[in-house]
């Protein structure tokens, strides 16, 4: 019995060929190599040892510093939760028929989505000042642009049947949104915020070391001070809590969907 021929699958072929080339390409013009990695990797192996043993005398003075960026990312997750939602009613396109208003808002949106969060702390920590309030409407933003655009997407995707039976009944916005949006997309929105959140924890680290407070202005201090045995005691517990809110956000949203 003989098998027909597959054909030879050039495409794949030159796509994979384009892409090697793009990387050898792009390496070259932003002089990127990876031999000067290896030229202090010597260096490297010195400090992740320095890393490897934690100054475990250091410890009490961690726990504060991370409760601190767990409250920046519950608050911020929180503020920016609640000004997306209702936000995200007025760029879904079965919600509101305006095409104008759709798109001005969706252009805001785009807006708020395309700021980096990093310029967004250094930018409140110069307005507010050192702190967990810079850290805190630096979440609240970036949790607002990316939750947004998740509800609005979950909205336009829900089943129209029961928009249409409220709509023939006479029901408002209101009514409509009360009765045949929100039963529909309620797991969807816990589970966004869910998301949101255990993005905003690792993220807090990091807008903490640019003073947005939390634990990330002592990973600065220990990193400027060369401490990596402090360092690697606060990276050791960022990895613990992280770990924890993984699992127990992502066993929330089995439960939920």
């Amino acid at each position: 019995m003989s098998f027909p021929k597959r054909a030879f699958p050039w495409q794949k072929w030159v796509m994979t060929a384009v892409m090697v080339l793009g990387l050898i390409w792009s390496a070259f013009i932003t002089d990127a190599h990876i031999g000067k990695f290896f030229e202090n990797f010597g260096e490297f192996t010195k400090i992740f040892i320095d890393m490897c043993h934690p100054d475990w005398a250091y410890t009490p003075y961690v726990f504060g510093p991370m409760v601190e960026t767990i409250k920046m990312a519950v608050i911020g997750t929180l503020i920016g939760s609640l000004l997306a939602f209702p936000y995200a009613l007025l760029v879904a396109r079965n919600i509101v028929t305006n095409k104008v208003v759709v798109g001005l808002f969706r252009f805001i949106l785009n807006i708020v989505r395309t700021v980096p969060d990093l310029m967004l702390a250094a930018l409140f920590v110069a307005v507010v000042g050192i702190g967990p309030v810079a850290g805190v409407i630096t979440l609240a933003i970036f949790t607002f642009g990316m939750v947004g655009k998740l509800f609005y997407e979950a909205v336009e995707t829900i089943d129209p049947g029961p928009l249409e039976a409220v709509r023939a009944a006479g029901a408002g916005k209101l009514e409509i949104i009360r009765f045949a949006v929100f039963p529909q997309i309620a797991n969807y929105f816990v589970s966004y915020v869910l998301y949101a959140f255990e993005i905003n924890v690792r993220a807090s680290t990091v807008l903490g070391y640019l003073g947005a407070g939390g634990i990330g202005v002592y990973l600065q201090q220990a990193l400027s001070m060369f401490r990596y045995d402090r360092v690697g005691l606060m990276v050791l517990v960022i990895f613990i809590v992280v770990l924890a809110i993984d699992y127990v956000s992502g066993k929330t949203r089995e439960a939920l969907l």
